[in-house]
């Protein structure tokens, strides 16, 4: 029992020693955790900055591209029903959002056929959902690469744990504690960012269809529109 006690502290002050607690004080910063995860932690933290920035940027973008008046679709209707088509295109092109600029293209196509007229706002929404989506690629791409540069981090800690084993011919607690140490935080980082980056993708992607939803329905209701009689 006595002999086990020892080896007990023996691992506690090794494992110390390797992740950086020099003062010996029982406890880890975050830093020094982060420290112990070697050199794979660097394009993980690099991974995780662009995936926080990608995800304010596009949500700003997004909320801002939703914002639409709920009046916007009554007054572009009186305008046109009236005949005063050129305020309507006025009113439309000085509204800065996705549907504003859907329902100006219709406008600028009034006179035409139905279906040409709904071709090109078709054509438009497809510009605008590209606007929306753009850069969240790259949310994909982390929520795929972080893990695996995590499992990386997990094969570079075992390798380095059997190369000491090698060199030194035992089995000493501070090496395996080091590779140990190694493999689990570089996995436990690289699948929290990885999940991060998921959910900020998949959220996202619910906010840009509800986006697209405003803006179908806006091309409905202005093809209605165009078919009710002009006072």
């Amino acid at each position: 029992m006595f002999h086990l006690l020892q080896i007990v502290d023996s691992l506690s002050k090794v494992t110390q020693q390797m992740a950086g607690d020099a003062n010996g004080d029982g406890s880890l910063s975050f830093f020094e955790l982060l420290m112990m995860g070697g050199w794979i932690m660097i394009p993980l933290g690099i991974m995780l900055l662009l995936a926080v920035y990608v995800f304010a940027e596009r949500s700003i973008a997004i909320r801002n591209a939703s914002r639409i008046d709920n009046n916007f679709m009554n007054i572009v209707r009186d305008h046109i029903v009236s005949g005063n088509v050129s305020a309507a295109r006025s009113f439309a092109k000085n509204t800065n959002n996705p549907v504003a600029r859907i329902i100006d293209k219709g406008i600028q196509r009034i006179g035409k056929p139905i279906d040409s007229i709904e071709k090109s706002m078709d054509n438009v929404g497809t510009l605008e959902m590209y606007k929306l989506e753009k850069n969240l690629g790259i949310l994909s791409v982390v929520s795929k690469a972080a893990p695996i540069f995590g499992f990386v981090g997990t094969l570079v800690g075992l390798m380095q744990l059997f190369s000491r084993i090698t060199t030194s011919n035992e089995f000493e607690v501070g090496t395996i504690a080091g590779g140990i140490y190694t493999k689990l935080i570089t996995s436990i980082t690289g699948l929290v960012i990885g999940l991060g980056a998921y959910l900020a993708y998949s959220y996202l992607n619910t906010q840009i269809d509800k986006t697209a939803n405003k803006m179908e329905a806006a091309s409905s209701d202005f093809l209605d529109v165009l078919q009710e009689p002009t006072r």
